[in-house]
């Protein structure tokens, strides 16, 4: 079965402000451009997977409330979680063990008040 999930839009305050702590937090480079007026940065994809996406417009208003979308943190989430203080987010929930099958999760909030997940398997 595919994945059922194929676009996650992360609402952002502040596009640029949002686009940093994604940048400084997972090393990858983020694209922007902008759509029917709403600003949008594109996290890097191999068309394969679930597209990413910080989008800043008037039907975007970031929430801790609602789903939480967990991004993959690569082998060891503390590498992430570790840059996610200094850049200005903040930890909820500290690395912490699902199981032994399941790995690791981790929650905190963006810069823009938006709250999230890591997963990584060690």
């Amino acid at each position: 079965m595919k994945n059922l999930v194929s676009i996650v839009e992360i609402p952002a305050a502040d596009l640029s402000r949002s686009v940093t702590f994604y940048q400084a937090i997972l090393g990858i480079l983020i694209e922007q451009t902008e759509m029917d007026g709403v600003q949008m940065g594109v996290f890097p994809s191999d068309g394969e997977g679930v597209s990413i996406v910080l989008a800043k417009g008037k039907d975007y208003k970031p929430t801790r409330d609602g789903a939480v979308v967990y991004l993959n943190a690569g082998d060891d989430l503390q590498t992430v979680l570790d840059k996610i203080g200094p850049n200005g987010g903040k930890v909820l929930v500290p690395k912490t063990q699902i199981s032994p099958e399941m790995g690791f999760f981790a929650m905190f909030t963006d810069t823009e008040g938006n709250k999230l997940g890591l997963h990584s398997m060690h």
